[in-house]
């Protein structure tokens, strides 16, 4: 009578618990497995997200990224060295890359191109027209200063904001040149 009490209870726990384990085992299966491959957009969405979390990115920093079946290709500039490899890194760990090259631009420490930087972020985000984009968590008009030369880049939503961007960069006393690449978001002035 004991044995077979014994052998009930034993099926009743170890049968529940071996269906967990098998439940829990087969993500881990599919994770060996080589993962589906994604699509170069929802990859590149992913890519694009990770880049934007990163905790040191900021107005000073542009980040590019370009994907080609798996392989992601980091392109931009940085003002810290950390963030270039915490870049690399953040890809890499994304499921579905396979590869990173990571082109990305640490630019020369200068203490005048950080006096420029700060010139700059309080003339164009102090611009009363500008202004609601210094309101987001990374602003979309990022500052790119390299040896005193400034390149705008990001996204604006008219032709007039970009203008206006570009007359307040080259307002602030020290800027050699200025290249606007600010994209406009439409066509309304």
């Amino acid at each position: 009578m004991h044995k077979s009490v014994l052998r009930t209870l034993l099926v009743m726990f170890l049968v529940p618990l071996a269906g967990a384990v098998a439940i829990h085992a087969q993500p881990q299966q599919k994770k060996q497995r080589p993962s589906e491959p994604q699509t170069e957009e929802k990859l590149a969405r992913e890519v694009r997200h990770q880049l934007i979390l990163l905790p040191y990115y900021s107005v000073f920093d542009n980040l590019e990224f370009s994907v080609k079946n798996d392989v992601v290709t980091l392109a931009g500039q940085v003002v810290r060295p950390t963030l270039k490899s915490d870049a690399e890194a953040t890809v890499k760990s994304i499921e579905g890359v396979a590869q990173v090259v990571n082109n990305i631009e640490v630019l020369p420490l200068s203490p005048n191109d950080d006096r420029l930087r700060r010139a700059l972020y309080r003339r164009i985000y102090g611009n009363p027209t500008l202004q609601q984009y210094s309101l987001q968590a990374v602003p979309p008009i990022h500052i790119i200063v390299k040896n005193g030369n400034v390149t705008l880049v990001g996204v604006v939503a008219t032709e007039m904001e970009k203008n206006v961007a570009g007359i307040s960069a080259n307002a602030v006393s020290g800027v050699f040149s200025v290249d606007n690449q600010l994209k406009v978001e439409s066509k309304k002035n």
